[in-house]
């Protein structure tokens, strides 16, 4: 998973961007607000036609509470994107996928991201949702990402080194989302996402000696 920041205002500041405030929030507000990202996430990864008050009912709000955090429905998408981009990267950073070897960071990792399946289906089910917004972000240098788990990974003998960390990346990805997806459909147990998601993963991009 890329990491991404707010770029950088011309005054040196965040940027301000849509649905997202800079203001330090506590208690039952900030409760509130991060139960309405996670069920807007949650909500809008399956169905994307979503409505605000179907938003609400997932939250367990009324609507009007809704609009007191946000204007309308873009507001809204555009802080679950960013909220979700945040917990994705929260889950990796827990995975502590810079530590130990390549082959178990990568473990850690896929339970990570099977975690945050909502999340990752809401940001990259619909390539719309990211169409504008990516713009307003850069990678954060200074996190750890999925890329130079894999570049570490392949310098050691552990993934396929015929192919970029990029293309090992976007198949992670796909993978992720697809046992994401197959539990919602009921052809696969929940409990059993993760361990489905490595055993493809390993048996496609890792090579041989190194599987157990």
């Amino acid at each position: 998973m890329s990491h991404y920041q707010p770029r950088s205002s011309p005054n040196g500041g965040a940027a301000s961007l849509p649905g997202v405030t800079d203001t330090r929030e506590s208690g039952t507000r900030s409760r509130t607000r991060r139960a309405i990202l996670a069920a807007a996430a949650s909500v809008l990864a399956r169905d994307r036609g979503a409505t605000l008050a179907d938003i609400a009912e997932a939250a367990q709000i009324g609507r009007s509470t809704l609009h007191r955090y946000f204007s309308d429905r873009q507001d809204l998408v555009n802080a679950a994107v960013v909220d979700s981009f945040r917990v994705v990267e929260r889950s990796t950073a827990g995975a502590a996928i810079d530590q130990g070897p390549p082959l178990e960071a990568m473990r850690r990792l896929i339970a990570a991201l099977v975690d945050a399946g909502d999340r990752l289906a809401f940001l990259f089910g619909d390539p719309r949702v990211l169409e504008e917004f990516t713009a307003c972000f850069e990678p954060d240098l200074s996190v750890p990402t999925t890329v130079t788990l894999i570049e570490r990974g392949q310098a050691e003998g552990v993934f396929d080194p015929g192919v970029s960390a990029e293309w090992i990346q976007q198949v992670l990805w796909a993978l992720t989302y697809t046992g994401w997806e197959a539990a919602e459909k009921g052809l696969l147990p929940r409990h059993g996402v993760a361990a489905a998601v490595t055993r493809a993963f390993e048996s496609g991009m890792v090579v041989s000696p190194a599987r157990p």
